[in-house]
């Protein structure tokens, strides 16, 4: 399949259609995926600096605990994400921006699923205020600030590289 055919398939679906000719559903997604990006990222970037060191009066179980917020605004992103393909899907189908993003994605949903499966996930649960994270946990957490990182940036650039708006 090229890009073309799954570009003009997703043109072809009611979502596309109300993206592109409701006037304020793009303005009300690029909202709502500001929202979850805050969310998103506001969680993660208090956890992966907390495992790094800083804020050592804080629980790092608490803060873990808190991570649905993290997940409903993860969950507001791609749902967002999905309405912003569907109305210009040959935009970001053809861009390099849109590449590397969803390749960041991937690569931060891989980190968070290591973080988990290693067990360092229930290692930092268990961890008292001024303790010292695990070298592992260390490593996740600035591997998560970098990808998310790119996450946010390339889809900052999405804009301006390939086809513009």
């Amino acid at each position: 399949m090229t890009i073309e055919t799954i570009s003009a398939w997703i043109k072809a679906t009611q979502l596309s259609a109300l993206v592109t000719e409701t006037a304020w559903v793009w303005p009300v997604l690029q909202t709502v995926h500001f929202f979850g990006l805050v969310m998103l990222i506001g969680m993660a970037l208090l956890l992966d600096l907390r495992i790094l060191g800083f804020g050592k009066g804080l629980r790092p179980g608490g803060i873990h605990s808190m991570m649905r917020i993290g997940i409903i605004g993860f969950v507001l992103n791609i749902l967002t994400g999905i309405g912003f393909l569907a109305g210009d899907p040959e935009h970001f189908l053809g861009n390099p921006a849109f590449a590397a993003k969803m390749a960041f994605l991937a690569a931060a949903g891989t980190n968070v699923l290591l973080f988990y499966a290693t067990g360092l996930g229930r290692k930092v649960d268990a961890m008292e205020p001024e303790d010292d994270a695990p070298a592992g946990a260390k490593f996740i957490a600035v591997t998560s600030l970098v990808t998310w990182a790119g996450v946010m940036y390339c889809g900052r650039m999405l804009p301006y590289l390939g086809d513009s708006f």
